[in-house]
């Protein structure tokens, strides 16, 4: 009865509530932020209108937190994915890094050296997809915006983040930050997969000072050159943002450079967003000391067009305080932070974050695609395409295995493969020797060595040997006999520096607490902790010196000499070789020796050689030579004198010099090329793949040519193939296969504003192969990449390869017009399989521009000069502006001037102390026209007029100003 009661009760009151409660179709719509048919600018337009003054400040830094009010999640920049995903940072512990574990592909130089877009955008789609698969797997951990890829040039092979760039050419590393991009971004019209940043806007390839280095860049290589990289990619809509470098571009910060919200935002067909580098806009007024305050950088950034700013780890307070107070100061408006805010949303639209579930396709990715089985094996497809063959005399390679029973595979990378600092944590590892075993099965037999020392240390105070524990802990001097818990393997990586990896436990020896113990599995990390030094002293006895990237920091004090305390631990507690304890090095095993031995009976030695990539060259580290290390080299004379049958396996990230006097018939270049490296070499080895790399930067002959590594002016210098007039080692595009081909009827015609060229390819050899058919143009001395084709040809095939050439894009920058300017003239067109081995050159004459004569009585900006010596390039003011600094004994030239007698020099110079400016014709000891005395205008940016009366002068010539003492000169005229 009362179930019966309770149920008549309840039915009414039920009814009355649902007749009182709004139907579905009359419930509250959503906003229109929420709303997808509406346009987008709407869209995000609602959503400011409905966020705080607070709320819109918060937005601009890299961890951007949670609205619950407007149901907003939290919304990071930055996951790393230069060549899949690598890591990102911890929101939840302080920033801390967090390495992800899904497919490493190779390094990008080694992307770029498949020379196939086509392949590297399926990686770009591969990793654009396991980032959806993180970010199923932890949205606040794994954002989709990804830092990648680098699209900075590799004018230097020296800089230390080779590795991360594609190519020394700017066309060719448009190709592939367009390729990576869009594969990442994906192929829907509306939504984005992940949205990839171009890294790092400008002109950087120095990590000595970084932060602090002004590179001077004149125009013409400015526009030409630099920027093409950036251009290209932006133009194509493939980078949904951009991050500045943390260098200065003549005299300018690129934080705060104009250039952000004006030329990279006029490239882009799409809206993009502007997000610093970590620390950089701190560097503004700490390193550069480019402002006084915070509010002053971080305002003057945010008006250059700054959106984001990695800064303070996960502490996003300093940023909002800092713009509270640019505010409060009038040195912001809400509408300059409303601004930024509607690039970052554009971008968390685009990805999809406003909308209903089930209209993104993108969101139903789940973490099931990380590392999966087809991403794997493009990993060892892309692996095998990216390996360049540099030599191959006497048709060493392919190995032929049923000629090839017994291998000898030795070397430091031999048997192991390491992550470099954009490299995610390897799922699996195939190093090199397991390939080859793998590739061998039973049918052969396969030695091995790594080819390094083992040895023990004795304290020769105490006769006691450093000792480590079977676990991980601290190194002590406790042994009396040399067993395995005192033995220590020994890699020289040249430069002095050395790993030593513990017998007791295969782990390598850090630096922590003070003290040395063997916890880690590869050398990594920022300072490298790993790194030592095993100094020689006269007396033949050895120190060991902690030689870890932090050594060079004034915070880590003077002691970097190990020492064996009273309780028989190993710390690094003394400030010189005179106070650290002496050790006896004995050599348990010799590494040379183990490695001969293996290969002098087998039909093949295979040493596998090059870069441990956290040592001598990653970001903030440049190369000091680029010359093979001296004991790797060492190792290979030795197995070649026991082997004549050796090849060479070089696995690093960039050039490096010595292998014209190596006579070792083989020699494999690959960069680290992830999990699936060994695979790939042993399919390549064994010719089940031809080599189709191809090299993206030059490998000069020896670095001793080089200039300085902070002079970016490629055209003065004479560097990368366009203005390289040397014998390299081995040229730009180089790469050899096991076949041979024949380029032949090269032909050119030119319509409808097009150029076009083909040429018929034979495979004359016997096996299929691959080349790369690349075509070249000449003008004015300036040799320049204009396409290429990968094909693969089977024995005897020929194909006709046909390019098209836009006649726009034989434009180049004229700095008397001030825009680039498609020359009248002869462009010389060849087709090759490198930049030195091309065809003889087609002419075709291109109805361009005429060359005018220069007009100087205009006002001219001092920077558009034609020569220079001595004088470096500056910011005219703070927020734009660039002039002329000239010094004592240093001069600018202007080319074919027209003279018409100009009676008077008029120049807008600063100065900080009183100097000339002196007009001089032809020469830089020409005649002399006139001089301007210079005063000291009391700060560099206090700009004055100063004038010179002229003597007469008419007719064509080149016009010099001299300088005989510091001036900045922003513009000038001869009236």
């Amino acid at each position: 009865m009362r179930l019966s009661f309770f149920r008549r009760a309840l039915v009414p009151a039920v009814a009355a509530t649902l007749l009182l409660a709004p139907s579905p179709a009359l419930a509250a719509p959503p906003p229109p932020f929420r709303d997808p048919a509406l346009p987008l600018a709407v869209r995000i337009d609602d959503l400011l209108s409905r966020l705080t003054a607070d709320e819109k400040i918060s937005l601009l830094h890299q961890y951007q937190p949670a609205i619950p009010r407007l149901g907003i999640g939290v919304f990071k920049t930055g996951t790393e994915a230069l060549h899949g995903v690598a890591w990102s940072t911890d929101y939840d512990n302080s920033g801390a890094v967090v390495k992800a574990d899904g497919t490493v592909f190779p390094q990008a130089i080694g992307l770029a050296s498949t020379w196939d877009p086509a392949l590297v955008k399926q990686v770009g789609a591969a990793v654009g997809q396991e980032a959806r698969g993180f970010n199923a797997r932890n949205p606040t951990l794994w954002g989709l915006n990804l830092w990648a890829p680098v699209v900075n040039l590799l004018r230097d092979p020296r800089w230390g983040r080779n590795e991360e760039g594609y190519s020394e050419d700017p066309y060719l590393t448009g190709e592939f930050a367009i390729a990576y991009g869009r594969g990442m971004q994906g192929d829907d019209p509306r939504y984005l997969q992940a949205a990839p940043t171009l890294k790092h806007f400008l002109a950087y390839n120095n990590e000595v000072n970084r932060d602090t280095t002004s590179s001077s860049v004149p125009p013409k290589i400015l526009h030409d050159y630099d920027e093409q990289a950036f251009k290209i990619p932006l133009q194509a809509g493939a980078a949904n943002a951009v991050m500045p470098s943390y260098n200065l571009v003549n005299g300018r910060p690129n934080h705060v450079s104009p250039d952000l919200d004006g030329k990279l935002r006029q490239w882009a067909p799409q809206d993009i967003a502007v997000v610093s580098d970590a620390g950089a806009p701190s560097n503004l007024v700490n390193s550069e000391k480019y402002y006084a305050t915070k509010a002053e950088g971080d305002a003057a950034a945010i008006k250059a067009g700054l959106d984001s700013f990695t800064d303070n780890d996960t502490d996003g307070s300093i940023t909002v305080a800092a713009v509270k107070e640019a505010l409060n100061k009038g040195l912001l408006t809400m509408a300059d932070v409303e601004n930024a805010d509607r690039h970052l949303l554009s971008l968390r639209f685009r990805l999809g974050e406003f909308d209903p579930p089930g209209r993104n396709p993108y969101a139903k990715i789940t973490p099931a695609v990380i590392g999966s089985p087809e991403h794997r094996a493009l990993a060892r497809k892309t692996a095998a395409e990216q390996m360049v063959l540099l030599r191959n005399n006497g048709g060493a390679l392919p190995l032929d295995a049923a000629r090839n029973k017994k291998i000898a595979v030795v070397g430091p990378l031999s048997d192991t493969l390491y992550e470099d600092w954009y490299a995610g944590a390897m799922q699996y590892k195939v190093t090199p020797l397991q390939g080859i075993k793998e590739r061998l099965g039973s049918a052969g037999t396969v030695a091995s060595s790594e080819g390094v020392d083992r040895i023990a240390l004795k304290d020769l105070s105490t006769g006691r040997y450093l000792t480590a524990p079977a676990t991980t802990g601290k190194v002590t001097a406790g042994g009396t006999v040399a067993g395995t818990a005192e033995s220590f393997d020994v890699y020289d990586w040249g430069a002095g520096k050395n790993t030593l990896r513990a017998a007791a436990n295969g782990k390598f020896l850090s630096y922590s607490g003070g003290a040395l113990v063997n916890d880690v599995d590869q050398p990594a990390g920022w300072f490298v902790q790993q790194q030592l030094k095993l100094d020689a002293q006269p007396d033949g006895s050895y120190v060991l010196e902690y030689a870890g990237n932090e050594v060079n920091e004034p915070w880590f004090g003077p002691n970097k000499f190990a020492v064996v305390g009273a309780d028989g631990v190993l710390t690094i507690s003394a400030p010189d070789a005179a106070h650290a304890t002496k050790f006896g090095r004995d050599v348990l095993t010799s590494g040379v020796g183990s490695a001969v031995a293996a290969a002098k009976d087998a039909d093949t030695a295979v040493v596998v050689v090059g870069s441990m990539p956290f040592i001598n060259g990653r970001e903030a580290n440049d190369r000091t030579s680029t010359e093979l290390a001296p004991a790797q080299r060492a190792l290979i004379e030795a197995v070649r004198k026991a082997n004549p049958h050796t090849v060479v396996v070089v696995e690093n990230s960039y050039p490096t010099t010595g292998w014209d006097t190596l006579p070792v018939p083989g020699i494999l270049w690959t960069s680290h090329a992830g999990q699936e490296t060994g695979h790939a070499v042993a399919d390549v080895l064994f010719g089940d793949k031809d080599p189709g790399g191809r090299l993206t930067q030059t490998w000069y002959a020896s670095d001793a040519g080089l200039p300085s590594i902070l002079d970016y002016d490629i055209a003065k210098t004479g560097m990368t193939y366009q203005y390289y007039r040397g014998k390299p080692l081995f040229p730009f595009g180089y790469g050899l296969s096991y076949t041979s081909f024949r380029y032949a009827n090269v032909r050119t015609s030119q319509a409808d504003g097009k150029i076009r060229v083909s040429v018929d390819v034979t495979n004359t050899g016997a096996r299929s192969g691959s080349d790369v058919v690349q075509l070249y143009s000449k003008n004015a001395g300036v040799q320049r990449l204009r396409d290429f084709s990968k094909l693969t040809l089977a024995p005897k095939e020929t194909r006709t390869v046909r390019f098209e050439v836009p006649v726009a894009d034989l434009a180049t920058w004229d700095v008397s017009r001030e825009r680039s300017v498609v020359a009248a003239g002869v462009y010389e067109f060849s087709v090759g399989r490198n930049a030195a081995e091309l065809s003889a050159p087609r002419p075709v004459f291109v109805p361009g521009e005429r060359a005018l004569p220069r007009d100087l009585s205009r006002p001219t900006q001092a920077q558009n000069f034609d020569d220079y010596s001595g004088t470096t390039l500056t910011d005219t003011s703070k927020v734009s502006g660039t002039s002329v600094a000239g010094v004592a004994g240093s001069w600018v030239a202007y080319r074919n001037v027209a003279l018409t007698g100009p009676a008077r020099f008029s120049a807008s110079v600063s100065a900080t102390a009183s100097s000339h400016v002196t007009v001089r014709l032809d020469s830089p000891t020409g005649r002399v026209l006139g001089t301007a005395p210079v005063s000291s205008t009391g700060d560099r940016y206090a700009y004055a007029t100063v004038t010179a009366a002229l003597a007469k002068a008419t007719g064509r010539h080149d016009v010099y100003l001299t300088f005989d003492g510091p001036v900045n000169v922003a513009t000038f005229s001869l009236r």
